[in-house]
């Protein structure tokens, strides 16, 4: 399965933040979709960085005093790992594995399509090798009664 296809069959709409919203802001639309993390983006759906319930805790831990004052764009990841929806499940999850990370945003270009967790790519994966016992079984039954 292609991570657009999923996303498609999902019919998820990616919850998303500003450069410019508050942590306020951040951590109450984190909070409402019980998510752990989620893109920034700027202008025409650019991603431009992920901001995570951990970012905010660090930053929260570092400097409480002026925790209030920043914004998405003081604590993001800037360096995001992507993928496209052309790619595969298989490959994204690897992906997620590799670089130790929980929340794969996907773009087309710049543009921000949707985000595919690791609770995605395990489910899907999941669904493949179900299929695939059931394909696997039905041989079986089959070749008994030939």
């Amino acid at each position: 399965m292609r991570v657009g296809d999923f996303l498609r069959a999902s019919r998820q709409r990616p919850v998303v933040c500003a450069p410019e919203d508050t942590v306020e802001t951040v951590a109450a639309r984190l909070s409402a979709h019980n998510i752990g993390a989620m893109p920034v983006c700027g202008a025409g759906d650019a991603l431009v960085g992920v901001i995570s319930g951990r970012d905010l805790v660090q930053a929260f831990a570092k400097d409480a005093a002026h925790f209030r004052e920043r914004r998405a764009r003081d604590l993001m990841t800037r360096e995001v790992i992507t993928c496209e929806p052309a790619e595969s499940m298989a490959a994204a999850e690897k992906l997620m594995n590799e670089y130790h990370i929980r929340h794969l945003p996907v773009v087309e270009g710049a543009k921000l399509v949707g985000v595919l967790s690791i609770r995605d790519a395990i489910a899907a994966r999941l669904s493949e090798t179900r299929d695939e016992v059931n394909f696997l079984r039905d041989a079986v039954i089959a070749a008994r009664h030939l």
